[in-house]
């Protein structure tokens, strides 16, 4: 029998230095701050710790990172938001609690970088057709949680039936989106809560 040769005999297989999922949510964080026309491969190489070699290989081109940041951004947000729904049994509290919560994180955050999807949004419509499929079914999704949230809370009774969910869920939507916009600038937060408080009031009539 052949012994095997010294190449075969000694090669090690290669791993990676580095954690892929840290590497992905650096990326996000980079994206979501600068967005996606102003980060440059060099930006990324910089920020994430790795060489161009690794970067193409494990993410493949900008375009590529740019979508798996996204989509972590989308995955975590959209698993956020079901966990707090599933912590808060009155509903029309529970969306107050959470545009609360969208001002107070907003008006903390030094860098007054918004929403991710928001500024995609406004960055990257109506020309990027990739993007404009995935930022419908991000609504889709937040629309339709907003919405099983309502259907719960008339269930249970508190408010009225008959009322059009998916307009509410839809309006809502808006508002809370709207909500991480002005935070980028300095919002009186009263005033928006008691915008918000208003609009809550639709589920009392």
């Amino acid at each position: 029998m052949e012994a095997p040769c010294a190449s075969t005999l000694f090669v090690m297989p290669r791993t990676k230095l580095f954690n892929e999922e840290d590497v992905l949510q650096k990326a996000m964080e980079l994206f979501w701050k600068k967005g996606y026309a102003a980060t440059s491969v060099q930006d990324l190489v910089q920020a994430l710790g790795i060489n161009r070699a690794s970067l193409y290989t494990t993410f493949g081109d900008k375009e590529q990172l740019f979508q798996k940041a996204f989509d972590l951004y989308r995955a975590t947000n959209i698993a956020g938001l079901k966990r707090f729904f599933s912590h808060e049994p009155n509903v029309k509290q529970g969306f107050q609690k959470l545009f609360a919560m969208a001002l107070a994180n907003g008006a903390s955050d030094a860098d007054r970088k918004g929403c991710f999807v928001v500024n995609t949004t406004t960055e990257l419509m109506p020309h990027d057709t990739t993007m404009r499929g995935i930022l419908k079914k991000n609504q889709e999704l937040f629309t339709g949680l907003f919405k099983d949230y309502l259907e719960m809370g008339e269930e249970k009774g508190q408010f009225a039936r008959g009322k059009d969910l998916q307009a509410l869920a839809s309006l809502l939507f808006l508002i809370y989106n709207g909500i991480k916009v002005v935070t980028m600038t300095d919002p009186d937060t009263q005033q928006l809560l008691r915008s918000v408080k208003e609009v809550l009031s639709l589920l009392d009539e």
